[in-house]
């Protein structure tokens, strides 16, 4: 089954820091463009970062930029998002996804993705 499962979410304070894992199962990670995004309660979800390994792209939404940080584990077929520096704002549900580019800081379709996400809850 080729499927994405985000996990890693959780409560913290401000300034505090999480990492957020996005396993694959049932294909290569590091044969797409991974882009990690978010959506807080009524507003639409927005793109946070993306990379691309095919083509060595990285992109940061301005609001995260120097925050956070994407990284992956072929290894674990994994992609990580590293959040330091965490203000309430950053509070949403966090979804990853796969495709086959990036375009900025989201993707130019979907391959897999739209899970479950995981909850980022930040304290102020």
């Amino acid at each position: 089954e080729v499927k994405l499962v985000e996990s890693g979410g959780g409560l913290v304070q401000a300034g505090g820091s999480l990492r957020l894992s996005c396993a694959a199962s049932g294909f290569t990670l590091d044969d797409y463009a991974i882009g990690w995004f978010r959506q807080a309660p009524g507003k639409a979800r927005e793109g946070v970062s993306c990379s691309s390994s095919r083509d060595g792209s990285t992109y940061y939404a301005d609001s995260v930029k120097g925050r956070f940080t994407i990284s992956s584990d072929n290894a674990k077929n994994t992609v990580y998002l590293q959040m330091n520096s965490l203000k309430p704002e950053d509070t949403a549900v966090y979804y990853c996804a796969a495709s086959w580019k990036c375009s900025g800081v989201a993707i130019a379709g979907v391959y897999k993705g739209w899970g479950q996400g995981t909850q980022v809850t930040v304290s102020s």
